[in-house]
């Protein structure tokens, strides 16, 4: 870093700027200014004139331009860059080697040893080191109380080496040898001194002459008498001077993270802030307070903490999907909803969750027996037990795969004295069904309530609203699923013109920048207003799938069923079978109807003759009326009997397919053809 009182330019400042170090406190000393020394940067208008005093509170990298000094060209690097850098040694000596070793990244003994050379020869205790000797630096040794060293490799005759202490302090004419150590870029910009290094690819392949790193950083700095932050790149031609020293006591405003202001002590609330930047446009909650966030306003920050929440959807229906973010402290009264299951997996994961699950079959389920599935009836009760490894029969053979264990009640309506018939049933985990549980619970439960006692996910209906919230969004929903609950930190906070009406920011959710004024706060000194806190946020799908993806563990999917053994000479399925035979029968239906209604119109011709290539193109029949006349006056057309003579068959087929359905049979339905094709003649 440059030293203090020491003007250098601005981009300069920021290339040897140590992040550690900020904030620094700048004066601008000197620049070139256009259009009025007036720069429209970022959104934010920056004006820097000499003299003006500017707080350094960040710096981002934005991009790295390299310079080939062989041949003066300049190309950008991606900041992802992956490929590595050698180290080009100084032709210009050391004069110690504390600066040689100074020069490393992250400290000596983070990185590879490197090499050196003495111009003169060199006397430690009882060693002499000879002019030209190669050293290699190996570790660093520090001692209470002595001096620090490093420990050294040197290279004898005929292969001897040899290791020897020397002081950090050591004077001489030092010159670094090229090293097989490599850097990445991310090495390279982390440290001032390295950035200002030569470095060539480690490639022989790329570009080998020597490069010239150019960091451009962009800077968020807070200009004296201002209350915004602005960002201006550091390549701006204006000089400066650090004055961080000289200017300890000046007053700056000093933003705040939303994450910043919950570490604040509880006696710093409730305060007054004002807003230096608003959330982004697109929020990931939907709240009648959000687009009062913004910059430039004004809240109040009434005190922090941790809010439990939980996490509720509403089901799919006629109406979109909405998603709300609702605090155990919600004042509304909720009754507990039966939960649908579509499968047998669901009802194994809800098993995990409600131990004593019991559900009511709703559908009709037949049995299976290529997959092991059992048959179930609407009505009977099953009480989920247990999940264990059964061996079923699939496809012919006993395999063993995850089953639930069930109790299945029937109820017996023809003889009220006889008991329920009682017996277990193992439903595979892939097996699908329609089930819907059964709840004895009806009371009216507090959210708060139902997360202790109960295991989430449930489904519930609010059925009296919360008496504290002027409009309850979640009054009217026939069902509500509670998901997850969640422990969110949060910033209680209310609006000036309504102080008593607050609600929660989340901050994990929310970015702003904030800082605190010494406005008062907008009730009388002492009486604080009786609050009335917003539990229900509103938030967008975007923020649901986010929230469970951070959320929720990486769950097995559920099991596929097993794969049904092929049966040779197979025919086609009967519903196929069912669709085609009616498609085909209607087709045909249609085309003798409209053939029946065309021979009324034409005349009565001769038959022409059939065409040489009838299997290529349809015969081109002339123009003629039909009669219906008796079949010894007229002939038919060959080449419509023929194509209808298929058309029956085609029928038929599928027709025979269908056979195990309520259909006509195979001669009913030839002959019903064949009566219709006859009533139709060409004369």
């Amino acid at each position: 870093m440059a030293n203090a009182g020491e003007a250098v330019s601005l981009q300069e400042f920021i290339a040897s700027l140590d992040e550690t170090c900020l904030p620094r406190i700048l004066q601008v000393c000197s620049g070139v200014y256009f259009q009025g020394s007036v720069y429209e940067l970022s959104g934010s208008e920056v004006c820097l004139s000499t003299g003006d005093i500017v707080k350094i509170i960040r710096i981002d990298l934005l991009a790295v331009y390299c310079e080939d000094i062989s041949t003066n060209e300049k190309f950008e690097l991606p900041l992802t860059h992956t490929g590595l850098f050698k180290l080009v040694p100084e032709e210009m000596p050391y004069n110690t080697v504390e600066e040689m070793v100074s020069l490393r990244p992250e400290g000596l003994n983070s990185c590879l040893s490197f090499t050196f050379t003495s111009r003169c020869e060199l006397t430690f205790e009882n060693f002499t080191l000879g002019a030209g000797k190669r050293v290699t630096i190996l570790s660093m040794e520090e001692r209470e109380g002595q001096e620090t060293h490093v420990r050294c490799l040197v290279q004898g005759q005929q292969g001897a080496t040899a290791e020897v202490l020397v002081p950090l302090t050591c004077r001489g004419e030092f010159y670094e040898c090229d090293s097989n150590q490599c850097y990445s870029l991310q090495e390279i910009m982390s440290s001032p001194h390295l950035c200002s290094q030569r470095f060539r690819f480690s490639k022989t392949t790329m570009c080998g002459g020597p490069l010239v790193f150019s960091p451009i950083y962009q800077v968020q700095a807070i200009m004296h008498l201002r209350k915004d932050i602005v960002k201006f790149p550091s390549t701006l031609e204006v000089d400066v001077i650090d004055v961080t020293e000289q200017n300890q006591n000046l007053t700056f405003v000093s933003p705040f993270t939303l994450s910043e202001v919950h570490s604040q002590p509880e006696d710093v609330f409730p305060t007054m802030a004002e807003i230096l930047e608003g959330p982004e446009a697109q929020s990931l909650f939907r709240c009648s307070w959000l687009p009062e966030l913004r910059k430039g306003s004004h809240v109040v920050l009434h005190r922090r903490g941790t809010s439990p929440m939980v996490l509720a959807t509403s089901l799919k229906g006629r109406r979109a999907q909405q998603y709300f973010l609702v605090s155990q402290n919600y004042g509304g009264r909720l009754r507990r909803r039966p939960r649908e299951f579509s499968s047998a997996y669901e009802l194994y994961i809800a098993l995990t969750h409600t131990p004593g699950l019991l559900v009511s079959v709703t559908r009709h389920c037949e049995e299976v027996e290529e997959e092991g599935v059992p048959a179930l009836s609407v009505g009977e009760q099953l009480a989920v037990l247990r999940v264990e490894k059964v061996k079923l029969a699939c496809n012919g053979q006993m395999k063993t795969v995850e089953a639930l264990i069930c109790r299945r009640s029937t109820d017996m309506d023809d003889d009220e004295d006889e008991e329920d018939e009682i017996e277990e049933v193992s439903l595979p985990l892939y097996m699908q069904g329609n089930f819907v549980e059964k709840i004895t619970d009806n009371k009216k439960n507090r959210l708060a309530d139902l997360c202790q006692s109960k295991a989430l996910p449930l489904d519930v209906k609010v059925v009296n609203r919360d008496a504290g919230m002027e409009t309850d969004p979640l009054m009217g929903f026939p069902s509500l699923r509670l998901e997850e609950a969640t422990l969110e930190p949060t910033i209680e906070a209310s609006l000036p013109g309504s102080p008593e009406r607050t609600f929660e920011i989340p901050i994990r959710w929310l970015n702003m920048s904030l800082s605190f004024t010494s406005d008062p706060l907008p009730w009388p000194s002492g009486e604080p207003p009786m609050c009335h806190l917003e539990t229900v946020k509103e938030v967008t799908d975007t923020f649901y799938y986010e929230f469970r993806r951070l959320t929720t563990s990486d769950e097995p999917p559920p099991p596929r069923p097993p794969k049904r053994t092929p049966v040779p000479d197979s025919k086609p399925s009967k519903k196929k079978g069912k669709s085609r035979s009616g498609e085909k029968a209607s087709s045909a239906t249609k085309d003798m109807g409209t053939s029946s209604l065309d021979s009324n119109k034409q005349k009565s011709l001769p038959a022409p003759p059939l065409p040489d290539n009838l299997s290529d193109r349809l015969p081109q029949l002339n123009p003629r009326k039909l009669k219906v006349a008796t079949a010894s006056k007229a002939k038919p057309n060959t080449y419509v009997q023929n194509t209808r003579k298929k058309k029956v068959d085609v029928c038929a087929v599928y027709a025979y397919v269908d056979s195990d359905h309520d259909y006509e049979s195979m001669e009913e339905y030839a002959d019903a053809m064949k009566k219709a094709q006859e009533s139709v003649m060409f004369l």
